[in-house]
């Protein structure tokens, strides 16, 4: 199979609007003519999210794919198929030694315990970087990427792709018209159940053939190998090394449209009421409430937020302040194209009304009654891929770029160290990246690599 890369405008967009019908996370769109300039491109990662980033950067034809790092041999013939020229390499680390000077960007698609180590990395070489969300696992991870990227000047972009498209941009819209009023509170949640019990089975399976476990691991403590699937290639989001449970990886999403929409910063407190995690996995039926300083968008001087997922959600009270008379039509593009639009978003209460922002869903306003005629904001949305790969050869920064991101991400991932000390509130001190209350929740900040392993900065 040839590489899909279309080689002139018509075919780019004629290409990007096919997509958008054929893979749940892309939109149509009109974009300005495509760079002159070859954007060269390697990536992280193969299959599963890694193969969408891939496709959707190469979607356009100014970048040209000109490596991959894959640990596991066997999901590469895909690349290999559609990408023949691209070089393929196991170990990440040989690629950026011998490829440092044939790229200028990169896309980091692996499990969230190597986006920092990667990124990190190739961020220190120059080279631009398109991440997948949560930015990475730990707080520090995410603090360090934001400032080594701010300091190179480097074209950066978290992969949440919805916050280019129409939904999210007319929810952010809505609130910062003022159509409900000031915002009093948020709630938002997952369905999700990124979580576990219990110890690893028994190390009774063999390593397969081509897939580098060590290399894996990366960082972490090294342990045996106990089968596929338990951690490779499809639960790793459930163990406390390597995945950051629900909201990790579903918070960065949910949370985007309000941390945007009101122009939040770091929380100032955070309580979980929700279960702890065990020694190896991630709870689910999470339930966290944060506290984070007001806005010109907030009614207060502080606004609170609950995070809940797998079978919590907010009170009925809460839920029924967006019952609509008529269901609403998900959006064409969700993979969720049935189910209750309850199942997962945000409800954000204002002074003057409610809004509902589902994942994923035009938002609706509340009540239905007042808000029949209202004037929706004329937004338009675009393909998120797109913006960063033509800044990195255009310039300009894109909207989900670290600077917005990080902080975004070092949000949600605070609720990784708050389900730790159920029923304790958690003061978070953002400028010194530390919890003035409760000092053993520091050891959660700031993860230890092994000997050999080690990342500047991190």
């Amino acid at each position: 199979m040839k590489s899909p890369r279309p080689t002139n405008r018509r075919q780019f967009v004629k290409t990007l609007g096919a997509a958008a019908i054929a893979a749940p996370f892309f939109t149509r769109h009109l974009i300005s003519a495509p760079p002159s300039a070859t954007l060269r491109h390697a990536s992280f990662g193969v299959a599963g999210m890694a193969w969408n980033d891939i496709q959707a950067l190469t979607s356009n034809p100014f970048l040209k794919l000109v490596a991959v790092a894959e640990v596991d041999l066997n999901r590469i013939e895909q690349v290999k198929s559609w990408y023949p020229e691209a070089k393929i390499y196991q170990d990440w680390r040989e690629l950026l030694d011998k490829e440092k000077n044939n790229i200028d960007s990169v896309n980091v698609s692996t499990p969230d315990h190597m986006h920092a180590p990667i990124g990190m990395s190739a961020m220190h070489l120059g080279k631009h970087l398109y991440c997948q969300k949560p930015l990475a696992h730990d707080l520090h991870e995410v603090r360090a990427m934001t400032k080594l990227a701010r300091e190179k000047k480097l074209v950066t972009q978290m992969c949440i792709q919805i916050h280019s498209q129409k939904e999210y941009r007319m929810a952010v819209a809505l609130v910062q018209s003022g159509a409900i009023g000031k915002v009093k509170e948020v709630h938002t949640w997952s369905n999700k159940k990124w979580g576990d019990v219990g110890a690893p089975p028994a190390p009774t399976a063999k390593v397969p053939d081509g897939f580098n476990w060590d290399l894996w691991q990366g960082g972490r403590d090294p342990r045996p190998f106990v089968g596929e699937t338990y951690y490779h290639p499809e639960n790793w989001r459930k163990r406390l090394d390597f995945g950051t449970g629900t909201f990790g990886d579903m918070g960065c999403h949910i949370f985007d449209p309000v941390f945007e929409a009101l122009a939040l910063t770091a929380p100032l407190s955070l309580r979980s009421e929700g279960p702890a995690p065990d020694k190896w996995n991630w709870a689910i039926n999470a339930k966290i409430h944060y506290v984070f300083p007001g806005t010109r968008f907030t009614a207060d001087k502080t606004v609170p937020l609950t995070w809940y997922d797998g079978d919590e959600r907010p009170p009925a009270e809460i839920q029924a302040l967006v019952a609509p008379s008529k269901p609403a039509e998900p959006a064409a593009n969700s993979k969720k194209s049935s189910g209750s639009l309850l199942d997962q978003g945000s409800i954000v209460i204002g002074t003057e009304g409610v809004l509902h922002v589902p994942h994923i869903a035009m938002p609706r306003l509340f009540p239905e009654a007042k808000f029949k005629d209202y004037p929706m904001p004329q937004v338009e949305g675009s393909h998120h891929w797109s913006n960063w790969a033509q800044a990195c050869v255009a310039g300009g920064a894109p909207s989900a770029n670290f600077d917005y991101s990080g902080p975004l991400t070092e949000s949600v991932i605070l609720g990784s160290v708050a389900v730790r000390f159920p029923k304790t509130k958690l003061e978070w001190n953002s400028a010194k990246l530390q919890f003035d209350n409760v000092p053993e929740a520091n050891a959660f900040v700031r993860r230890t690599y092994r000997q050999g392993w080690e990342v500047a900065g991190l």
